[in-house]
């Protein structure tokens, strides 16, 4: 190990260094996360009683520091118990990161097939959809004008939430990584009002419009037609086949974000 310094008798390395660093960030990160709840005061009082071990530790004071170790055992699973909300959005917000997701390649595969089959039978029975998955920019303006769901992707949940008998369908859902974080989202319109020589309706103008001011991808299934099109940086690219709808959303969504031009018919 590498000694940077002496402190009295303490010898700090590179490694203890590192240690409280990485520490540190991580505390950082669950107070962030949690500072607008009731369990950040709870964090603290672990921490305190962690700072409060350490002090009677060195001073050799084993009863008190039996005493104070038995409580944060206590303490601990407590604020497991009680705060579990809190603590599944935190995990959700640490898979829905860019760098976590570099390691998970696996899960944007599995997403894109839970959409693409949610999809193909939306577009056999004529059912309206509005998919938007975001790249990564905040889009939380967005996500707080529908319901919040933090639910994981999958074909049948895309299916219940456009049942035109939900009551969830009449608007656009949210994918961050592989989470449907809500539903009944209000998206902007787009001004163009035709499109190659062709009337929008509004599902294609809402596309295009959140398409035009954020970093996302968006998916429409036409009421009227069945017709599968994608909506990126203010473009349309319609009438998509089905099975040429994974390739497409990979292309589009996988985490270089790099694209070429082999896009399909756009009008």
């Amino acid at each position: 190990m590498i000694e940077l310094f002496r402190i009295g008798f303490l010898t700090v390395t590179l490694t203890d260094v590192l240690d409280i660093l990485f520490v540190t960030i991580l505390i950082y990160a669950i107070y962030r996360s949690l500072r607008a709840t009731v369990a950040v005061q709870i964090l603290f009082g672990l921490l305190f009683l962690v700072a409060i071990s350490f002090v009677v530790s060195s001073a050799n004071m084993k009863t008190l520091s039996w005493i104070i170790n038995s409580i944060m055992s206590v303490w601990l699973i407590a604020f497991i118990v009680l705060f579990q909300p809190e603590l599944r959005r935190l995990l959700t917000e640490m898979t829905q990161t860019r760098l976590f997701q570099l390691f998970t390649r696996g899960g944007l595969d599995q997403t894109i097939e839970e959409v693409v089959e949610a999809v193909k039978e939306l577009s056999e029975k004529h059912i309206g959809a509005l998919i938007v998955f975001s790249r990564g920019q905040n889009i939380r303006v967005t996500i707080e004008t529908g319901i919040p769901l933090k639910a994981v992707v999958s074909s049948e949940l895309l299916l219940s939430i456009f049942n035109p008998r939900s009551p969830l369908h009449d608007g656009a859902v949210v994918i961050e990584g592989s989470t449907v974080v809500a539903a009944r989202c209000i998206l902007p319109l787009s001004s163009q009002r035709k499109f190659g020589g062709k009337n929008l309706g509004t599902r294609h103008r809402a596309a295009l419009g959140i398409s035009e001011q954020s970093d996302v991808l968006t998916l429409i299934v036409s009421e009227e037609t069945g017709d599968i099109s994608l909506a990126d940086r203010g473009k349309l690219m319609l009438n998509i086949p089905s099975e040429q709808l994974r390739s497409e959303l990979l292309e589009h969504l996988k985490p270089t974000f790099e694209r070429t031009d082999t896009a399909p018919s756009t009008v």
